[in-house]
């Protein structure tokens, strides 16, 4: 029942599903609750991994083999998880890009991640990344609607442990006094991040048994490339990571586990059938 609450606190912190009421008053809140609630970040993709699919999966059969019909369910599939989400990843991936591209000072660079205010270099990474994933989940269902389920329901779930890595390996640098992280960021254990990598587990032996090993080992690999370019980044940039860096790693490993699977649907699985 203790990690049952743990789960139903990321459930209210990550998404803007409802935890209200009684519940919520049984779930409670502290930093301490918080911070042991980080092991089931991932176990949060896989709720937002089923509205994502559903959506996806009822487009698609409801508009038959038109020739648009993929990406009109990739992009409502998208519309689908930002609500579901509050945008709250996405948020995290503008302000970034306004900060990491606005200044190449670590100091002002964090005060721009604070303003609110969305710039020029925070609005060209949020369309892209929007446009990066309605592709992919296009060029996905284009060539079956199973590939593109498992693009989504791997991406949603392994694409919220790699922020775990981060906060292990780098320290806060956010402003301690407001941000919503910084519980979070205390302390991530070793026993939280394997709690994390269970929650993987089922998603990602699924992927498997539906494609190839190829497909998934191509999918972990472009989801991991692109986590670890974000902390690569963040270490010399900022020497550390705020939650907005958590939100863009979640953004960018996303859509490297979207372009890994497209990858091994075309290029790769001819280089290998060579």
């Amino acid at each position: 029942m203790q990690a049952f609450r743990h789960y139903l606190l990321a459930v209210q912190f990550f998404t803007r599903i409802p935890v209200t009421g009684r519940l919520a008053a049984w779930v409670g809140f502290s930093p301490a609750l918080l911070r042991a609630s980080s092991a089931h970040f991932p176990g949060v993709g896989w709720l937002v991994a089923a509205v994502a699919a559903g959506v996806y999966a009822a487009l698609q059969w409801a508009l038959g083999a038109q020739p648009f019909a993929p990406l009109v369910a990739a992009v409502f599939s998208t519309i689908a998880t930002v609500l579901v989400t509050g945008g709250f990843h996405e948020d995290g991936l503008g302000d970034v890009a306004d900060g990491l591209g606005g200044s190449a000072q670590k100091e002002r660079a964090l005060e721009i991640m604070k303003d609110s205010r969305i710039g020029a270099f925070g609005a060209m990474a949020l369309v892209l990344a929007l446009l990066a994933k309605t592709s992919l989940l296009a060029l996905l269902g284009a060539h079956s609607l199973a590939a593109a389920l498992c693009a989504l329901v791997g991406g949603h779930v392994l694409s919220r442990f790699w922020p775990l890595g981060l906060v292990r390996a780098l320290p806060h640098v956010g402003d301690t006094a407001t941000s919503k992280s910084k519980p979070l960021a205390d302390q991530i254990s070793a026993r939280a991040l394997w709690a994390a990598g269970l929650w993987c587990f089922l998603p990602l032996a699924l992927v498997w048994q539906a494609h190839s090993a190829l497909f998934l080992i191509a999918c972990v690999a472009c989801s991991a490339l692109g986590a670890a370019h974000m902390a690569r980044r963040f270490a010399r940039r900022l020497q550390g990571f705020t939650g907005d860096c958590l939100g863009a790693v979640q953004q960018v490993s996303e859509v490297g586990f979207y372009l890994g699977a497209a990858l091994a649907l075309g290029p790769l699985a001819r280089w290998v059938g060579a």
